[in-house]
């Protein structure tokens, strides 16, 4: 079996591999499930293995790539997806015991787009049940029992795609799948120190995914670099082909993630201090301001920014909590709402009746004003920095609405826009645990951030840096 030299190893790295056939994408697998077996329990990853699937499909890319048909850099690359996603024949618990039997006949498109990209699917990642969108205080509201983080499994991953924040800081894939309504691809990225991306809003198809919050779901890839973001988001939503189905003589559309200036100095990045004084750990923000001096030496313009005033974070919770009871009001009707682990989640149609039609139309009010606003914004910067999380990964015991005290302005900002949104691993904190900053851009910005991304971890190592387990 493979050791951990090649099982961390960048999308990027184990691709060249690939290619070049120094590197058999059945050996590759075997090794993945074999970590998987040996690690994946432990830490409530996976709600599902699919060993015999995984193997199918390596066989397939392994005889495809010694015949010279290959398919590009995820030919032969295990990841895995969040339980969110349907996949044909394969249990989709969305997390929820009400859903633990749930089995689809079609593949989510997210799904369809890796196979044809020549990924190989290893299983179904855990997740906070329905991803969060009835509420959790604790971290063991999933079906699969609370997401343990690599780096001190007696601490969280975070949620809601705690299991793919545990997957890849593991080494159990090479890449996996996640999901965001408001944090839960940036929260597991920083407490389990990956690197993850938030596309823009609708850059990633959502059929076959669990509908939250129908107007502010993500899918976004998570992995150990920007460049394995960048990869796999091409796989998850590879760009459409030229006008008219390409024909002869006109070139395809160009890649808009592929950096189109020479170098990512030009760019102007906003950096968003926040108050450690009230909420947060200190060690998190020497960190991220050591991050941003790097980015200074680096030669970027880094200039303190502030975000405009107004209800964004109230506008962005009465969307999801309106949106959220709207998509799972069967689980009130028939009573299965009970079923669930946190004993709030039977209450939350109630709260929800107190918002009014004219409360959620005034949300959407405050949203048009809000990208006027922010337009403004980006008008003066390309990108806006900030912490990731104010803290490190919290004890699984905690009570997360003390542990995690303090508001999310750019996070609820970011999500009820869709603005896309990079975060990456940039020190340790306390107990050694990992920290991050996120960069967040204006609509279709992803190259952009992509580029800083690129640029912070070619100069510096933390990418490199992994758990023992």
């Amino acid at each position: 079996m493979l050791g951990e030299d090649v099982l961390y190893l960048p999308v990027t790295g184990l691709a060249r591999r690939l290619e070049q056939r120094q590197l058999s994408p059945v050996e590759l697998t075997e090794s993945y499930l074999a970590r998987i077996a040996q690690h994946g329990a432990r830490l409530n990853a996976f709600a599902t293995v699919t060993a015999e699937l995984a193997r199918e499909q390596a066989r397939q890319a392994e005889d495809e790539i010694a015949r010279g048909a290959y398919r590009g850099p995820l030919h032969g690359i295990p990841y895995a997806a969040k339980d969110l996603l349907a996949t044909r024949g394969i249990p989709t618990t969305w997390g929820a015991r009400p859903y633990e039997k749930q089995v689809f006949d079609y593949d989510a498109d997210v799904i369809s787009n890796l196979r044809q990209a020549g990924a190989v699917l290893l299983g179904k990642l855990a997740m906070v049940e329905l991803a969060g969108g009835l509420g959790y205080s604790f971290a063991d509201a999933s079906l699969q029992g609370p997401g343990r983080n690599p780096w001190d499994p007696e601490r969280w991953t975070g949620g809601s795609s705690s299991g793919p924040g545990a997957a890849v800081a593991a080494g159990l894939v090479g890449f996996a799948v996640g999901s965001e309504t408001w944090g839960s691809i940036v929260c597991p990225s920083s407490f389990c120190g990956v690197t993850g991306l938030r596309p823009t809003f609708g850059r990633v198809s959502r059929r076959g995914a669990m509908a939250l919050s129908w107007t502010m779901d993500k899918l976004g890839p998570m992995a150990r670099s920007a460049a394995d973001c960048r990869l796999a988001l091409r796989g998850m939503a590879p760009p459409p082909p030229a006008a008219g189905g390409a024909p002869a003589g006109r070139a395809a559309p160009p890649d808009d993630l592929e950096p189109a200036r020479p170098t990512p100095l030009q760019l102007r990045v906003g950096y968003l201090p926040l108050d450690f004084t009230k909420n947060g750990e200190k060690e998190v923000d020497r960190a991220v301001r050591a991050a941003v001096d790097e980015l200074r030496s680096a030669g970027l313009q880094v200039e303190e920014a502030k975000l405009p005033e107004g209800p964004w974070e109230e506008a962005a919770l009465t969307v999801i909590s309106t949106e959220a009871v709207s998509s799972f009001e069967g689980l009130f009707r028939d009573g299965r709402v009970k079923l669930l682990s946190d004993r709030k989640a039977p209450f939350q149609e109630r709260l929800a009746d107190e918002i009014r039609g004219r409360d959620y139309v005034r949300a959407m009010r405050v949203r048009s004003v809000l990208l006027e606003r922010m337009q403004e914004l980006f008008g003066k910067y390309d990108l806006l920095l900030s912490p990731g999380m104010q803290y490190v990964s919290t004890p699984l015991p905690a009570d997360l609405n003390k542990a995690l005290a303090g508001s999310d302005p750019l996070g609820g900002i970011g999500n009820l826009l869709g603005l896309p949104a990079l975060c990456v691993p940039c020190g340790q904190g306390a107990h050694g645990l990992p920290v991050a900053m996120v960069l967040v851009g204006p609509l279709g910005g992803e190259r952009d951030l992509l580029q800083v991304g690129e640029l912070y971890q070619g100069r510096t190592h933390w990418t490199e840096k992994h758990p023992t387990l």
